[in-house]
């Protein structure tokens, strides 16, 4: 890889795609906390990993139109809020996400006339997971089908978690499934499905258990009973390489 601008990135909340509402990111970031464990017999710190947390950080420009940041946003919902960031849209690039609570929803009116948003989410049960899209950015699917591989360079013998956002839905029914193979190519297996999709937007998150294996290489496959013509959709995937609360 070489070094990248944020140029072209995407925000994603609830299954509502904010990215042209987004001004900045001011804060991606978790992980575990430091735990002092300092001994009487050490004349400096020592500290193991602790709970993990994380939270985003964001400016929003005002926009009241339906489906965009305010009517999104400034509901304030006491319930927990699905947030992914999206690091471009290509297949296999960085993401992020994370299941938090929204803390504010706070304007400022400048002086040259502009109207902004200061926005705040906190992790809440998990912290902020850091993974890989495994779908480039939003992509539309009229019909079943599996989507493309993508590597993860290494099996993982410590599960994984994955995101969903649903932006649009028009059909009976659709189910997105993570699947692993060892090589790309054959002896795809289902992960874990995500729950069946019926309308939009929506979103959610999954994660394995602690000690699941999942192979190298991950994609999406979407199947349908009744069917559909138009689904709309998000998914990143992180695989754990370290022990973490699920």
């Amino acid at each position: 890889m070489v070094k990248q601008t944020g140029l072209g990135d995407n925000l994603y909340v609830d299954g509502y795609d904010l990215s042209g509402d987004i001004g900045s990111l001011s804060r991606i970031g978790g992980g575990p906390a430091a735990m002092p464990v300092t001994g009487i017999n050490k004349s400096a710190m020592e500290r193991i990993g602790g709970i993990k947390d994380g939270g985003m950080a964001f400016t929003a420009w005002f926009n009241d139109a339906a489906s965009q940041e305010h009517a999104v946003l400034s509901a304030l919902p006491t319930t927990d809020v699905l947030v992914s960031y999206f690091r471009g849209t290509t297949i296999a690039g960085s993401a992020a996400g994370i299941t938090a609570k929204q803390l504010n929803y706070d304007p400022t009116r400048g002086t040259d006339g502009s109207l902004t948003i200061d926005v705040e989410v906190v992790a809440n049960g998990f912290g902020l997971d850091w993974g890989k899209m495994l779908t480039a950015g939003i992509r539309t699917d009229s019909g079943a089908g599996n989507g493309t591989a993508v590597d993860f360079l290494a099996d993982a013998d410590l599960g994984f978690q994955a995101y969903l956002h649903v932006f649009a839905f028009t059909g009976t029914d659709a189910t997105v499934t993570i699947q692993d193979s060892a090589n790309g190519s054959s002896g795809w297996a289902a992960v874990q499905a995500f729950t069946a999709i019926s309308s939009g937007p929506t979103s959610e998150r999954i994660a394995t258990g602690r000690t699941e294996n999942v192979k190298r290489f991950l994609r999406v496959n979407v199947a349908t009973s009744g069917g559909f013509s138009d689904l709309q959709y998000a998914v990143l995937a992180n695989q754990n390489v370290t022990d973490t609360q699920l």
